[in-house]
């Protein structure tokens, strides 16, 4: 695969996924200590969503600069997938349980629907993303959001190693006012191992029954920063509302 298009192909499948690229366990729900009790009420059924109805809620929403999302062609999103895919057959993750949450990443439920839209800020050299995603049955969001919180103690710092290249990886936690059940946002630095920093996003995300909305912005150092984090969540209140 062509090295320039590595990155491309791991953003789109990272704001794909449930979880972006990272973060912290999710919030907004905690563990029960006993089971609770049988109820007699009827479990409802959880809303289904076709591709389109999600083109339209990420059709409908604008950027916090006021620009339109433009919308991601389906085929694109699927190539990032599979090219994706390809790479990290070769990758070194390390350490080895870091690799849960990149792999995560990489897999869509059969049966999912999804439609993201993208907006570019020229003079700022900053891209942001949107993913809305949809599942058939919410408990394979809550799976995922499971494995990858038991990794997360470990992965603060790790590395992708991949076609001879050294990437460390740092993710930081960050507070986000996202109206979910489960909601997570992290700021992620990418360094080369000459110590460049290089790269740059924030993922916020939020789940509401079947329907998990990824917003990320991407830039350089400094062109991107934690005080970014509200815009991101703006967007995504802004699409769960829509659902």
């Amino acid at each position: 695969m062509n090295r320039s298009n590595a990155p491309a192909a791991l953003a789109i499948a990272a704001v794909l996924t449930l979880t972006g690229c990272g973060g912290p366990a999710p919030s907004g729900t905690t563990a029960s200590e006993s089971p609770s009790p049988a109820s007699s009420e009827p479990t409802p059924t959880p809303k289904a969503y076709t591709n389109e109805e999600l083109t339209a809620i990420v059709a409908g929403l604008k950027d916090a600069q006021g620009q339109p999302l433009a919308v991601v062609p389906a085929a694109q999103i699927d190539q990032g997938l599979i090219a994706a895919r390809e790479m990290l057959k070769t990758a070194v993750i390390t350490p080895k349980t870091c690799g849960v949450l990149i792999d995560n990443n990489t897999q869509v439920p059969e049966g999912s629907t999804y439609a993201a839209g993208a907006s570019l800020a020229a003079k700022a050299k900053t891209a942001t993303v949107m993913t809305v995603f949809a599942v058939r049955d919410p408990s394979v969001m809550t799976a995922q959001f499971e494995k990858n919180a038991a990794a997360l103690n470990e992965c603060s710092r790790y590395t992708v190693e991949l076609k001879g290249q050294k990437v460390t990886n740092e993710l930081k936690p960050l507070d986000a006012a996202v109206q979910a059940d489960r909601s997570l946002a992290a700021l992620t630095v990418q360094t080369t191992p000459t110590g460049q920093k290089q790269v740059c996003n924030i993922t916020v995300l939020g789940v509401k029954g079947s329907l998990a909305v990824t917003v990320m912005k991407s830039g350089a150092v400094g062109a991107v920063t934690a005080a970014d984090a509200p815009e991101l969540a703006k967007l995504v209140n802004e699409a769960l509302a829509a659902g």
